[in-house]
């Protein structure tokens, strides 16, 4: 089952993946496909490709760089990127400070940072979690003090975030700082921009079970912070917060990288074989096959919803935690599956694989990292227990 399309949004398709198999390097896409560390330049690169085409915004309004594109045409063109092994956008910059500078930050504060995202002058990294502060964001401890001196207002901000992605590659980072002990949790919170090279800062990688680089701690300890890097007013910014992991929310659900896994799973079990047939034939895990793509198709459909209703100049809601729970719970699913049906070949870690003798498809063959490492999803960005609270307050009005 598939979506159907119109002929303008199947010519638009065509011009999506003519300009991934044109303008995309097989450098990249041979990364992505084998499961391989993508570099800082990497990133970069892929950024810098998108911009240059006019489609790395693709949400935001044209009159700060967007496209313009309908709910259809964004969720094609993240589909056809996930189907040919695209680096992944790093979402930090374009998909959540981005969104929340539209619509909270002053006129100032967007001529001058929004382009900056475009173009890749900033790398944003995400200042949210902290070791006590987790699910229970609104708990954060990491403080803003604001001070006045010679050379002006500032904020002097002592604490520390954890689990940063990317954060060692960063040169910014916006964090939710507690610039009022003494109001309830939610009410004291600001929402800060910082650069992470001034004085004071200092990041500490997390390495990861696979060997990885990819999560850090970050220190803060009597960093200055211009007041003018205030998002928002003060002690409001749990509203920047909460809009902000709407985005987030909805980016995690991955419906793109789904479709691109499902087709990776079937052509998997067709090829490894179970008692003299293919192990898509085995009636268990052919049902547990169907079951995954009839959910995710279901899926794609509340995705779209979610699209149209952002494209039309609202904002994700409570949707964004339905999508949140439901992406991630497909994701680990086809992850699971994928590594049932590598068996052994799904064992190395991408440094040791080899790729050239194990059943199915090449990139399949480090399933088992890839099942591993994707368990965070139904942690971060808001564990699928608190998404279920909030949809019972939000939509059930438990």
């Amino acid at each position: 089952m598939d979506l159907s399309f119109t002929p303008e949004e199947l010519a638009f398709r065509e011009e999506v993946r003519h300009f991934l198999a044109n303008k995309v390097p097989t450098r990249l896409t041979d990364k992505v496909r084998h499961g391989q560390h993508l570099s800082k330049a990497d990133h970069e690169e892929w950024h810098a490709i998108l911009n240059a085409q006019g489609w790395l915004a693709n949400h935001w309004p044209k009159a700060w760089g967007g496209t313009g594109w309908n709910a259809v045409q964004k969720f094609i063109f993240d589909n056809e990127c996930a189907l040919a092994y695209c680096p992944r956008t790093v979402p930090f910059g374009v998909n959540m400070l981005g969104p929340v500078l539209i619509k909270y930050g002053n006129e100032a504060q967007k001529q001058h940072w929004l382009p900056r995202i475009l173009s890749g002058a900033d790398w944003w990294c995400q200042g949210y979690s902290e070791p006590g502060s987790g699910s229970d964001l609104a708990s954060v401890k990491t403080t803003a003090v604001l001070q006045r001196d010679s050379t002006g207002d500032h904020y002097v901000v002592n604490g520390q975030k954890t689990w940063t992605t990317l954060g060692h590659h960063a040169n910014m980072i916006f964090c939710l700082v507690r610039t009022n002990r003494e109001a309830k949790k939610q009410e004291g919170i600001s929402f800060l921009l910082i650069d992470m090279r001034t004085p004071g800062v200092e990041v500490r990688p997390i390495i990861t079970l696979d060997g990885e680089h990819e999560v850090n701690e970050v220190f803060f300890t009597d960093v200055k912070v211009p007041a003018e890097n205030l998002v928002g007013e003060e002690n409001k910014g749990w509203t920047c917060a909460k809009f902000l992991l709407t985005y987030e929310r909805t980016n995690i659900a991955g419906v793109g990288f789904s479709v691109a896994a499902m087709e990776r799973l079937k052509l998997v079990a067709d090829r490894v074989m179970k008692n003299g047939q293919p192990l898509s034939q085995d009636p268990l895990f052919a049902a547990r096959m169907a079951k995954v793509e009839i959910d995710l198709e279901n899926m794609k459909t509340t995705n779209l919803r979610v699209i149209a209703t952002v494209a039309g100049g609202g904002a994700p809601g409570a949707e964004s935690s339905m999508l949140k729970i439901k992406g991630t719970e497909i994701r680990q699913e086809l992850n699971s599956l994928l590594r049932r049906a590598m068996g052994p070949y799904a064992l190395p870690f991408v440094s040791e694989g080899d790729t050239s003798d194990g059943p199915g498809e090449p990139e399949a063959s480090f399933a088992a990292a890839q099942y591993f490492n994707n368990r965070k999803l139904s942690i971060f960005g808001g564990s699928n227990e608190i998404q279920k609270n909030i949809i019972s307050k939000m939509i059930l009005g438990l």
